[in-house]
């Protein structure tokens, strides 16, 4: 996929949108006021990276329910967020107050140093929202329908058919420019939708449930699309149910339940960073071709393991937890080969989504 010319500035108001910079790294914090990133160069101060978005305290309430109760958490530049929570959890209505199209019943919110309540227009000059359900407009083709949003969002005439064509290509709807949108199927409404969204190069992409609808190829290719978009500099929000799709692609993640925060941290290959200071125990689960008891006590012996347990009435499979470097993991398969015991498979058992969604959520609805 080519990357588009993204670089614009409205006509009006005056004042310039702040061009993205260079890429940067996959992950960032999801804990902590500000994040301090060593620099390569000796000699040099270490660079504060402050968060792109903050809420704190967010409340919101509809006549006497609670729909968001109180929650706070941060999203650092070039960071997935992943958004997570069961229908009802208070997911959407978070979405829609940072998107500017509602307000909350107390609290504080900004995103790039701009405070959401204060300074809504401003707030939305840096943001791209997708809803989950939008409409679209009879008798227009795809490119007119981008060309219409294009001069809402005052991208420049002169630059226009440029950065159409080129967020057209990035999303790979440049074929079928001359589509009636209302011909499309729901996938490529979704996919119409993004494009629309990234038209006026935000800083911020609001995602929510991006994902529906899609077939397998197209949920494969968002997928490779918003990594893409991370290397060109752009912090995302995503809220999606498909747990195992947002492990493949977010740095950092919420665990959203009845208006509550019960979870969050960051990711690092699809695998949950609890803290980065403290090595977390990997967990592996090791199968024995029979009831290995020898080897049990060969393990309980073993200092590097912290722990251990036979999971199965057979006793033919342990659960470990290992403290030191993962890549030393192999002398305790060596202690264990070297005396001949009967080991058929290694598997890593670290956290991943799906398994803390589990653990902290009930699947209570509000």
């Amino acid at each position: 996929m080519n990357e588009p010319n993204l670089d614009l500035k409205p006509e009006s108001p005056p004042e310039e949108m702040k061009e993205n910079g260079a890429a940067l790294e996959a992950e960032g914090a999801a804990v902590g006021l500000v994040e301090v990133i060593e620099t390569e160069d000796e000699g040099k101060d270490p660079v504060i990276q402050t968060p792109l978005v903050e809420v704190k305290n967010l409340y919101k309430e509809f006549d006497e329910t609670v729909a968001i109760a109180g929650i706070s958490f941060e999203i650092y530049p070039g960071e997935i967020f992943g958004f997570i929570g069961p229908n009802g959890a208070g997911k959407t209505t978070t979405i829609k107050i940072l998107s500017t199209l509602l307000d909350p019943t107390s609290g504080n919110l900004t995103i790039d140093g701009l405070d959401v309540i204060e300074e809504p227009e401003k707030v939305r000059r840096i943001i791209g929202y997708m809803p989950d359900e939008f409409g679209v407009y009879r008798g227009i083709t795809i490119w007119e329908y981008m060309d219409f949003f294009a001069g809402a969002y005052r991208v420049p005439r002169s630059k226009r058919k440029g950065v159409i064509e080129g967020v057209l290509e990035l999303t790979d709807l440049a074929v079928h420019r001359n589509r009636h949108v209302t011909t499309l199927s729901k996938g490529m409404r979704q996919r119409l939708c993004l494009a629309k969204t990234l038209i006026h190069d935000p800083k911020f992409l609001i995602l929510d449930e991006p994902a529906s609808a899609m077939d397998p190829r197209a949920r494969i290719e968002l997928r490779a699309l918003l990594k893409e978009l991370q290397t060109m500099g752009k912090t995302i929000l995503i809220s999606s149910h498909i747990l195992t799709e947002l492990s493949d692609v977010c740095t950092s993640f919420g665990v959203l339940e009845k208006g509550k925060i019960l979870r969050s941290g960051r990711l690092g290959g699809g695998t949950v960073i609890e803290n980065e200071e403290e090595k977390p125990a990997l967990k592996f689960k090791l199968k024995f071709h029979s009831a290995c008891p020898e080897a049990y006590a060969v393990l309980q012996n073993c200092p590097e393991v912290l722990s251990h347990q036979f999971v199965t009435p057979e006793e033919n499979e342990i659960e470990l937890e290992f403290t030191e470097d993962p890549s030393q993991f192999y002398k305790v398969i060596k202690l264990l080969v070297d005396r001949s015991f009967p080991l058929l498979t290694v598997e890593a058992e670290n956290e991943d989504l799906e398994r803390v969604f589990l653990e902290v959520t009930r699947g209570d609805l509000q």
